[in-house]
């Protein structure tokens, strides 16, 4: 619901502040004063159209916002719209916000970050159903339709099934178009396959073998320098010349050296320990290394068997991936295909008998549903009737068009020709008015705009309270075209329809404004040559002045009238309260 709206420079309203509450909200004021400028800002904030003409004159920019308290059961629909653009703050509360520029520029604005006007609109749709000047409204969307009526008729028992069948029957059907076209093209397909896993199994990969092979052919191709590097190492070491003793003679040497100064000093017994680790050290070195010389292989055939085999390797992941890994998965992968390919035929026959029992099954359960909403939407009819019948509308007929449509590739539900289906169901469901005798059917999309629509859409709301899960209801000058006590009545049904919805309307009868549990007079005043509205919430003696107002003008007479619907108001709620509630 709205529990703030905040307007500047939109049209002739200069700045506007006002705080909402739950319930019935009436707006009253003379023609031109602003009320309906106040719902085209809330409109534009929702996403609806814009123009520069709605900038205040003199002014560069306009700007509206608007804070929802989200109801407990639309905080996953709207979160879910919003956690993919990192937009939620508070699920409880929402800020919208449009602002629009000289420029022609139009910014729109969740929790105070921009986004498109696209996923404005979609989060302004989920919140607040406008029927008045613009087309704004949710029941003249045919494709809502259906779903309004399943939630007046309770069928989601039978719904959740045959969605369930469906998204199974949807997944069978892939598996079978992917079949057939792999059956399509099977021969071609398996000479290459067959090729392919050959190629790469016949090389008969090792993971880690590439790098291993790397480093024998740096072994290989360096042998000679190797040896030669080598044995420079053990001549140092462990053989030396006539010229320069080895380092393993000459740390014997040291170490007798310090054997000698322990012997004197016993304080010197680590300089002594150290001496013997070195030597240790370059004796062991020396071992290592005459090992090593003896594994150095000087062979020309085996670093051509090395080079040729890392060449494969090369070029199968040229050709399947760019690791041994990949090549080996590529591998894999067609092997399956293969294995696919091979028992194609017989899976498809299978997947083609399963196909036929889902289709059979779907049609069981499209006909169950199918039939829980015709008994419903007979019932629907007739208590959009009897509400448009106390909104003095007493001839106009309501229906619900549901159909089934002709498809060849349809279910067979036993007719002429199998019909079309969804996830939704066999049905096609639009809502048929015909408002004058006379008249036949009509869709409900194509009935001119007017308080006759006006009522027809208060008496639509009535009855799909529990249905409609839009928060906030908004209803321009329903009362056209009605008099007083149609006027009562109508305030009476949006009293009660606001016990479960949060309802804007703006009227020009008393005896609907009566029954407000919030009265807002908007009034238009000149100041230094300039209109600015101006919104006026109004309390008791106040409210029946705008009321006697109304009524013709400030007298005795209509004060008293004006006195007399509040108090008729204010009793037929009270019965109404009682009316509803259970006794303990």
């Amino acid at each position: 619901m709205i529990s703030e709206l905040r307007i500047e420079n939109f049209a002739i309203i200069d700045r506007l502040e006002l705080d909402f509450h739950s319930g019935l909200t009436t707006m009253t004021g003379e023609t031109g004063a602003g009320k309906s400028i106040i719902l085209d800002a809330v409109e534009a904030v929702t996403g609806g159209r814009t123009d520069l003409t709605q900038i205040r004159a003199g002014a560069d920019r306009a700007m509206i916002e608007v804070v929802f308290r989200i109801p407990t059961q639309l905080q996953p629909i709207i979160n879910q719209l919003l956690e993919s653009e990192e937009l939620q703050d508070n699920p409880a509360e929402l800020t919208l916000g449009r602002e629009l520029r000289m420029n022609g520029r139009s910014v729109a604005r969740i929790n105070g970050r921009t986004v498109n006007l696209g996923l404005l609109r979609e989060v302004g749709n989920w919140l607040v159903d406008i029927h008045g000047q613009s087309e704004h409204l949710s029941l003249l969307d045919v494709r809502q339709h259906l779903g309004l009526l399943d939630r007046f008729a309770r069928v989601e028992p039978l719904h959740a099934p045959f969605h369930s069948t469906y998204q199974a029957w949807q997944r069978l059907r892939r598996e079978l178009a992917d079949l057939r076209v792999a059956e399509r093209d099977a021969d071609r397909r398996v000479d290459l396959y067959t090729f392919q896993v050959g190629e790469i199994e016949s090389a008969r990969l090792q993971t880690g073998e590439e790098e291993e092979l790397k480093q024998e052919r740096n072994r290989l191709a360096n042998s000679e320098n190797l040896a030669e590097l080598t044995q420079q190492g053990l001549t140092l070491l462990d053989e030396g010349t006539p010229e320069n003793p080895a380092l393993t003679d000459l740390l014997g040497q040291l170490v007798e050296a310090l054997d000698g100064l322990v012997k004197i000093d016993p304080t010197l017994g680590s300089l002594s320990d150290n001496g013997l680790t070195l030597a240790e050290t370059a004796a062991d070195l020396a071992h290592s290394l005459r090992s090593y010389q003896e594994s150095i292989e000087y062979n020309p055939r085996r670093l051509e068997e090395v080079e040729e085999r890392l060449e494969l390797i090369h070029n199968l992941k040229r050709k399947y991936g760019g690791s041994v890994e990949a090549v080996l998965e590529t591998a894999r992968r067609l092997r399956h295909d293969l294995d696919q390919i091979t028992h194609a035929t017989e899976r498809i026959a299978e997947l083609e008998g399963q196909e036929l029992n889902f289709r059979k099954r779907l049609a069981e359960q499209g006909m169950a549903l199918s039939a829980a909403r015709r008994e419903a939407s007979e019932l629907l009819g007739r208590m959009v009737e009897t509400e448009l019948d106390d909104l003095s509308m007493e001839k106009a007929r309501f229906a619900v068009d549901l159909r089934t449509v002709p498809d060849p590739h349809g279910l067979d539900i036993g007719g002429e020709q199998p019909v079309a289906f969804d996830d939704s169901g066999i049905d096609r469901c639009e809502f048929l008015i015909a408002p004058n005798v006379g008249e036949g059917l009509k869709p409900l999309v194509k009935i001119a705009s007017g308080g006759e629509t006006s009522r027809l859409m208060l008496a639509l709301k009535k009855v799909l309270t529990e249905a409609d899960s839009v928060p906030t209801l908004i209803f321009d000058e329903i009362d056209q075209g009605i008099g007083g006590r149609v006027g009562t009545v109508v305030g009476e049904k949006l009293w009660q329809l606001a016990r479960s919805h949060q309802v804007f309307c703006v009227t020009h009868l008393p005896q609907l404004a009566a029954f407000g549990d919030q009265h807002y007079c908007v009034r238009k005043s000149v100041d230094s040559g300039r209109t600015t509205t101006q919104v006026e919430p109004l309390n008791d003696i106040r409210r029946r002045d705008e009321l006697a107002t109304m009524l013709g003008g400030i007298s005795a007479a209509n004060r008293s009238a004006a006195q007399e619907a509040l108090e008729l108001a204010r009793q037929r709620a009270a019965e109404l309260i009682r009316f509803n509630t259970p006794p303990q």
